[in-house]
């Protein structure tokens, strides 16, 4: 007896997405309308600008813009742009979760890649990461 999953089995998918220091939790249900909470505000409260929201729920609008899920992430660390990239990150990976055709759509488009680009950490003798202190001939 052989159990089989269907795409709308009523469960959630959780899912983790990561962007230089901040770290994003989904969870994505099958829903009749699309709902996105973020620390427990809507998205739109939560994100400022119409940029960082659009960037939040890119998976959403270019691979999938038929599908309705009421999402809720958490999201923790880095900065506001940081964490809109987390929350992409872990939206496509449950994307990808929900129905594995979607893969090769989000994979072209960038999202499924955890971007590895980080501050630089501050070297001894140095300013900054690379800059060094003014030097002075006399």
């Amino acid at each position: 007896m052989a159990i089989t999953k269907t795409k709308t089995e009523g469960r959630y998918i959780e899912t983790v997405g990561r962007r230089k220091t901040a770290i994003a939790r989904a969870r994505l249900t099958p829903a009749t309308r699309m709902s996105v909470t973020i620390n427990g505000k809507e998205v739109n409260d939560y994100f400022p600008t119409e940029p960082l929201r659009v960037t939040a729920l890119q998976p959403f609008l270019k691979v999938a813009p038929t599908l309705m899920f009421t999402v809720t992430a958490v999201v923790s660390g880095g900065g506001i742009a940081g964490q809109a990239d987390a929350i992409r990150h872990a939206i496509s990976r449950a994307l990808v979760e929900f129905d594995p055709e979607l893969r090769t759509a989000l994979k072209k488009e960038g999202y499924l890649k955890r971007d590895p680009r980080a501050k630089e950490r501050r070297k001894p003798g140095f300013v900054k990461a690379r800059k060094r202190k003014q030097w002075s001939k006399r």
